[in-house]
């Protein structure tokens, strides 16, 4: 049955954290004229938004005004021009808030979205670097989410979070301010209920930011879940698991569903209610300026400015709740992140040796390793292998022998001894000309949804298609692949599903072939094969062994009667090595009594 594994560490409401939102903006450093002109916008429109009322205000002012010492409303020449000036104005103060808030709209998301594509290559690069042991405990799914959507979600700090509250905060300051500064009586009346709004606003963020904390944690487990059951689905419908299954998957969607409808309510609640205090705003400035207008002056304009102002002020404060969860939300998403770009589990490229013309000698000297802690899977082996030599390692299952190869391409480090390729420490050579040099054709050979030539080729420009269909030649697949629609172009689908078993390893071996290594290991690559397709994969890995180091791990023995010397291992350890003909003739010899039984 396909393995559920979720994440370790799921995401919790946290408090907000500067220490993150500043190194956030530092991924701003590049954009730093977009950042820029994003604040400068953003200010420039909080500005400009108290400029319309304030006009109306004083429309309305001077109309009544005049109205009142003249009769014939309309028939004043100069009240009209006066009219159409400031409708004018007015036009015009529209026409620049659009194009500011265009461009407002367009340079903060621009922004997000460059440092989404920074961020998300940075994370990219360092999982490329990470070992395999991070890889072996971390899931897949967990790993998509952190690198697509999680990432994705830090967008939202820039175009919705951190510039725009900025400019809300301004804007609520700006309107407070003029309303106190034209009448402070009708000011304090008009926002006599905001007290309950930011007690509703609280109340409303903290609950939003437990449900957004849900959302995210369903959604990372439905990724994992499904990335491992679709890899995985065979067995899962191999082992008539399916219901089952799905019935784990039906639970996981379901928390999904109840976290976003959690939220939903949330904001059904929220919104109503500040509609509510809003319209009770009004009508408490409305009874008052009834009540007091001879009192306190209040004319036509004033009225009309204070009730533009109160929906102005409560609009921005609603909208400010749910944009600190965003930047929350981000924060705590960057957080995750970062956990996978500061992990330290990469493999150390402080090499510096050059390989220029490695013969492929290879020597073990003392190994120890382990996979976990103190338990040694390789236990203080030591051997040689000279240029050109071929040398066949077998075992039981969990001797060893494929952490073998893991530690001589440095997939793994090793806990004690010395890996030397031609009397030079692996950790001295440069780690990307370590790995050209080792050609590997595993027992699972992995095959992208591509091309039978990107796949061999591993889009190398310096490897032609002329070259590819030599090394097929002379592997023995090119007729095989020939036939296929498209021949080398023939789309083999995701993880080479269009292939058997035995040619996917025969692509494999041409792979290994074209990039011509020096050490050419083949690891269990007939164990699950046919006989004919392992007759086709004997002549490939003699042809390949020519004139080349080989390191072949097996376990049928009649693959491995052309190897120069054998190595037999069991639990870790070497328990016997030397040529063919000397272990057959070993009296109680480990490698005569498996002979036997094969």
């Amino acid at each position: 049955m396909a393995k559920t594994n979720h994440p370790s560490t799921p995401l919790r409401a946290q408090k907000f954290s500067f220490t993150l939102l500043k190194r956030i903006l530092s991924y701003s450093k590049p954009y730093k004229n977009l950042f820029a002109a994003a604040i400068i916008i953003t200010l420039t429109l909080s500005s400009l938004s108290i400029v319309r009322p304030l006009l109306i205000k004083q429309t309305l002012n001077t109309i009544a005004i005049v109205d009142s010492n003249e009769k014939g409303f309309l028939s004043s020449p100069d009240k009209i021009d006066f009219i159409n000036q400031m409708g004018l104005l007015l036009l015009g103060v529209l026409i620049i808030e659009a194009l500011l808030q265009f461009t407002n709209i367009y340079v903060t998301n621009l922004l997000g979205q460059n440092i989404v594509k920074d961020l998300r290559l940075q994370v990219y690069r360092h999982i490329l670097k990470l070992k395999n042991t991070y890889f072996d405990n971390t899931p897949v799914g967990m790993l998509v989410t952190r690198a697509i959507s999680d990432i994705e979600s830090l967008s939202d700090v820039f175009s919705q979070g951190f510039i725009v509250i900025c400019g809300d905060i301004l804007t609520i300051i700006i309107f407070v301010s003029v309303m106190l500064h034209t009448n402070w009586m009708l000011a304090l009346v008009s926002l006599s209920t905001l007290p309950l709004l930011i007690i509703a606003t609280n109340l409303f963020k903290n609950g939003v930011k437990k449900t957004f904390t849900e959302v995210r944690n369903a959604v990372a487990s439905l990724n994992t879940f499904t990335n491992e059951h679709l890899t995985g689905m065979r067995i899962v419908q191999l082992f008539n698991r399916e219901n089952i299954e799905y019935e784990k998957f039906k639970e996981i969607n379901e928390k999904h569903k109840v976290a976003n409808i959690r939220s939903i309510w949330y904001y059904s609640v929220f919104f109503p209610v500040v509609e509510i205090l809003s319209a009770v705003s009004i009508a408490l400035f409305m009874w008052f300026a009834g009540v007091k207008s001879n009192t306190y002056n209040i004319q036509l304009g004033d009225i009309t400015f204070f009730i533009m102002l109160i929906n102005m002020v409560f609009r921005p404060i609603r909208m400010l709740a749910d944009r600190l969860n965003t930047l929350q939300m981000g924060i705590v998403a960057s957080e995750r992140v970062f956990k996978v770009s500061d992990t330290d589990e990469i493999i150390s490229e402080t090499g510096t040796v050059s390989i220029k013309h490695m013969k492929g000698k290879v020597e073990f000297k003392n190994v120890w390793f382990a996979y976990k802690e103190d338990n040694y899977v390789i236990k203080g082996i030591s051997f040689k292998i000279n240029h050109g030599e071929t040398v066949a390692i077998i075992g039981a299952t969990g001797a060893g022998k494929s952490s073998i190869i893991n530690l001589l391409s440095r997939f793994y480090e090793i806990n004690k001894g010395q890996i030397l390729i031609d009397d030079v420490d692996v950790s001295e050579y440069q780690l990307n000309e370590l790995r050209e040099s080792v050609g590997v054709v595993l027992q699972d050979v992995f095959l992208f949804s591509d091309s039978i030539l990107n796949n061999i080729t591993l889009h190398n420009p310096a490897i032609t298609e002329e070259q590819v269909i030599a090394a097929a030649k002379r592997i023995g697949i090119h007729e095989f692949i020939a036939s296929l629609p498209g021949g080398y172009h023939y789309n083999v689908k995701e993880r080479g599903a269009m292939l058997s078993a035995g040619q996917r390893q025969l692509v494999a071996f041409v792979r290994a072939y074209v990039y011509n290594p020096p050490i050419f290991v083949l690891d269990e690559a007939t164990s699950s094969i046919d006989l004919e397709t392992e007759k086709l994969i004997q002549i490939a890995s003699v042809e390949l062994a020519k004139n080349r180091t080989s390191i072949i791990i097996a376990h049928r023995l009649s693959t491995i009667h052309h190897a120069n010397r054998i190595i037999v291992m069991d639990k870790g350890e070497i328990i016997e090595q030397g040529e063919t003909k000397d272990l057959k003739g070993k009296v109680d010899g480990v490698y005569k009594k498996m002979l036997e039984y094969n």
